[in-house]
């Protein structure tokens, strides 16, 4: 099992959460919440505003994000997902747990809040140059204040 940090449209809540629930791309299972130990610029760009995370090392701020452990076949349905390695690349990154919901481990193998781990995270170096201008986020939410509408795949010309 490896784990992933998941910042955008994927988390709970959001419009692709249900891509982490079903059971055919595989197993992830919700571990807790985490904020990247390094700061990030996250962004939405494009025509349909897709959160995207520049992979670039401490611009931006720390962004928050759910981890969740998943299995390689989940691993492998997510690469494709994220269009790895042209739009994102799947790279390690470290985070702060801010809130450990998996009880299923001893408690000793538990991470304690405030404890540093490292996790996957899809970000992306491949990105237009104007995108470094955009505002930058710390928490995405597709319905948030900034008005930009997410648009699902299967609504996309």
């Amino acid at each position: 099992m490896a784990r992933v940090f998941v910042y955008g449209t994927l988390k709970k809540g959001q419009p692709n959460y249900q891509h982490m629930l079903n059971g055919t791309h595989g197993i992830a299972k919700f571990q807790g919440r985490g904020r990247t130990v390094e700061k990030y610029p996250l962004v939405i760009a494009g025509k349909y505003n897709i959160p995207f995370l520049l992979n670039i090392p401490g611009t931006g701020h720390h962004v928050t994000g759910e981890i969740y452990s998943v299995d390689d076949q989940m691993l492998q349905f997510l690469d494709e997902f994220e269009g790895c390695p042209d739009m994102y690349q799947r790279t390690p990154v470290r985070l702060e747990v801010v809130e450990w919901e998996d009880k299923s481990s001893a408690p000793e193998e538990r991470p304690a809040v405030n404890s540093i781990m490292e996790c996957f995270v899809y970000s992306t170096t491949t990105y237009q140059p104007a995108w470094i201008n955009l505002p930058y986020y710390d928490n995405y939410d597709s319905l948030g204040n900034h008005g930009l509408h997410y648009v699902l795949r299967e609504s996309r010309d």
